[in-house]
């Protein structure tokens, strides 16, 4: 009989199809039969595809059967998805997402193999696996990203299946083409759904195919610089440049217009090369009043396809998320099944197997989403969705590897509670997010009820200009929304990080804030309120002093205690420090008053602390100008991590940190889990400079990296604010500008050249 319509058809047609692939996968003899015939009717649904919505999402998913039949991408290209026992696995990953699935794998049995550059010799996901192979020197194109290394390293353990992680070769088609060669499980879909899918532009054009919406732009093959800009003239400006292969928000610009193009474009090219080995770039209109919304969707290999309901991502800076949470607020159940239903026909369409996430913008204007893309691997936010859904999705990912059906199909999965994640980096906001290096001399994580901490770092570990500055990802789930950001709020009160700049404060600020809580939501989110998430809040006088106070008071008996150990050491019975007592301020005599001089983070002007001894108790007045701050019962815990002390009525008890580098000692203290950073030099501090270490007249650059490009010669004239040069760090880019009107009188340093901060 003949079907009334098109939507019929493709319905009709995709029941036939799983079915014919539930036998295929009993039935191996038939494969080639069925690979022909799947192949053949694929082109004609292509052809029948109707204009209803309906239509689109059936015939999406009739396609994507096809594809799955015929072992190949819409566009025809090979394809192989390899299943099978997994008894030892090769993680080709590092930090906290390798730790992450080493956990994962051993609960489930399976042999772990870590791998790690020189510079990871010491790292926890090394010390979370069963065996570990060093790969290489320290940058990750000589380590990390060498696929036949990572093959032979497979190979020689024993290992039948590689899980890539997220970043470095996980949206790698050539090399999960070469794990499937090899004979290897590739841990996640098949390289021809990484390839159509990991081009943007292709992406988007097999979704224009397929009738899903996508925002208006260029994603043709004309590469050149004149015919871009002349795109972008005619789609209207704001627009986005966008690297079409990877993400991350690397090769990513908004170029507000003409006059800023080329610039944009050389620079999101320059990053795109670095990052992903390919400059090729699209242009789109950038909608300027979007959230940021995506889907989890998981395949298998028997025909079974969910949707694990979406996560909202607006919260970013510089296009790299900051705050996600699950399930997305002001979601209405008709457009949150509308969003699955059609990620999931987009995963169909394209042969998916594994985890993925397909990305949309939404139009806060309009309540319109269109595609942006779909990431072909586990995404750095998953755990809000599994904390959301009771599921492990890299288990998951494990049992689709290994064969097996989807533990949970679409009517099994519900949501329970809200989940909100902030990512911990090293970085400093207030210097434009900029990445931050050094050792973690203090890393306590918070705990209680719905926390979660996924982490690749331990105290006393390095955090480095080679890989990503991300800490940790803090995770909190509550049965409503606002427990969920009350619980964060919370945890991020009682993080306590001393040795790199971070950005825990300032999503302290962003999770807490108005608009967040009442989600008010939009990719503009920092910006728009940048006043009160970039700029610390005046904590008042009594608060800044207090804590200047016990910093001081903090580093004397820190610097007794550690001289009365060194005469203990020494048996000296004789030594004035032979009594760890807070009289010894200073040697000999009976003291009354100690100046301690301070400085505040980068400040240059001091704060001079005047301690007096001797009041009732053995208590001690600090003296900042003419505010006195009386401490009574002051004292450091044995292992010098906290110091206590009662002030006006008040007790505290702050979490302490003293440690000491090339110029300074340093004393980070945490009041109303607010850090207090101090440092005391150990050297003469020097005249005038900028809080980076340069002097007047020079610029120098505050983080260590590479210079990629300079902006001007010697003898030009430049306002403040213009681009000096462009310094690559921590794989992304960054300008150096002039800090005031002047000539550049010289250029000490060249393109290639790797410097140090300062």
């Amino acid at each position: 009989a003949r079907p009334r319509s098109r939507s019929t058809i493709c319905r009709e047609a995709y029941r036939c199809f799983s079915l014919s692939f539930s036998c295929v996968s009993t039935m191996a003899y038939t494969r080639g039969a069925v690979r022909r015939t799947a192949m053949f009717l694929r082109g004609s649904l292509a052809r029948s595809l109707g204009s209803t919505r309906a239509s689109r999402l059936a015939a999406l998913r009739a396609r994507g059967a096809c594809a799955r039949l015929s072992g190949a991408a819409p566009d025809g290209s090979g394809a192989g998805v390899r299943v099978g026992p997994i008894d030892t696995l090769l993680i080709a990953n590092r930090g906290e997402i390798a730790c992450r699935i080493a956990r994962t794998a051993r609960s489930m049995g399976i042999r772990t193999v870590a791998v790690y550059s020189e510079a990871d010799r010491a790292a926890a996901h090394v010390q979370a696996a069963d065996t570990a192979v060093c790969v290489g020197p320290p940058p990750s194109a000589e380590s990390y990203l060498r696929g036949a290394l990572l093959l032979d390293v497979a190979r020689d353990t024993g290992a039948q299946a590689i899980h890539p992680g997220y970043g470095f070769l996980s949206e790698n088609a050539p090399f999960a083409q070469s794990v499937y060669d090899a004979g290897l499980i590739f841990v996640g879909p098949p390289s021809s759904a990484i390839d159509a899918m990991g081009s943007k532009s292709a992406s988007k054009h097999i979704m224009e195919r397929a009738g899903v919406p996508v925002v208006p732009g260029y994603h043709g093959d004309d590469q050149s610089d004149d015919h871009l800009a002349a795109e972008a003239q005619r789609i209207g400006f704001p627009v986005l440049i966008k690297a079409v292969l990877g993400g991350g928000g690397k090769g990513m610009r908004i170029v507000h217009d003409a006059n800023e193009f080329a610039d944009a474009l050389a620079s999101a090219r320059r990053e795109a090369t670095k990052s992903f080995n390919d400059d090729r770039v699209l242009v789109e209109k950038f909608v300027q009043n979007p959230r940021h919304i995506e889907v989890q969707v998981f395949c298998d290999t028997r025909g079974n396809a969910v949707y694990l309901f979406e996560r909202d991502c607006s919260v970013q800076r510089r296009h790299q998320k900051v705050l996600e949470e699950a399930p997305a607020p002001n979601i209405t159940a008709e457009l949150r099944a509308r969003l699955g239903e059609t990620a999931v026909a987009a995963a169909r369409a394209v042969g998916y197997v594994g985890a993925g996430t397909v990305e949309f913008i939404f139009d806060n204007d309009t309540q319109e989403f269109y595609f942006m893309e779909m990431n072909t691997r586990l995404q750095v936010e998953h755990p809000v969705t599994e904390l959301v859904t009771g599921t492990n999705l890299v288990e998951w990912q494990l049992r689709v590897a290994r064969g097996e059906r989807l533990p949970q199909l679409q009517n099994d999965l519900s949501l329970h509670g809200h989940a909100v994640e902030a990512r911990v980096y090293a970085e400093n906001p207030a210097r434009n997010f900029l990445p931050a290096t050094g050792r973690l001399h203090m890393c306590q994580v918070p705990t209680g009820d719905g926390v979660r901490v996924d982490t690749g770092v331990r105290e006393g570990d390095e955090v480095s200009i080679y890989y990503d500055p991300m800490i940790s990802k803090l995770i909190c789930w509550g049965p409503t929304r606002t427990m969920a950001i009350d619980r964060l709020t919370a945890a991020l009160r009682n993080y306590h990080i001393a040795g790199v700049e971070t950005n825990i404060s300032f999503l302290h600020r962003a999770a807490d804030h108005s608009d967040f809580r009442d989600a008010r939501l939009d990719t503009n989110f920092i910006a728009r309120n940048e006043k009160d998430l970039l700029h610390l809040q005046d904590t008042g006088a009594n608060s800044s002093d207090v804590g200047a106070a016990l910093a001081a008071a903090a580093s004397l008996l820190h610097a007794t205690r550690e001289a009365a150990q060194v005469a203990r050491e020494l048996g000296d019975p004789h030594s004035p420090w032979s009594c760890d007592s807070t009289s010894h301020f200073r040697v000999g005599g009976q003291p009354e008053e100690t100046t301690v001089s301070l400085f505040r983070g980068d400040e240059e002007k001091p704060i001079d602390v005047v301690l007096e001894q001797g009041g009732a108790g053995g208590a001690i007045c600090a003296r900042i100008g003419e505010h006195r701050i009386p401490l009574q019962s002051l004292a450091i815990d044995d292992d010098g991590r906290s110091v206590t002390a009662e002030c006006n009525g008040r007790r505290y008890v702050s979490p302490l940190c003293i440690y000491s580098e090339t110029s300074a000692s340093h004393v980070n203290l945490w009041i109303d889990g607010q850090r207090h950073d101090f440092r005391l030099p150990l050297r003469d501090h020097g005249d005038g400079g900028d809080g980076a270490g340069s002097g007047a007249g020079v610029v120098v650059t505050p983080m260590p990296g590479k210079i990629v490009s300079v902006a001007v010669a010697k003898g030009v004239a430049v306002k403040k604010g213009d681009p000096l040069l462009i310094l690559e760090a921590m794989k992304m880019e960054h300008t150096i500008r002039a800090p005031c009107d002047g000539v550049v009188a010289d250029i000490a340093d060249k393109v290639g050249l790797q410097v140090q901060d300062g």
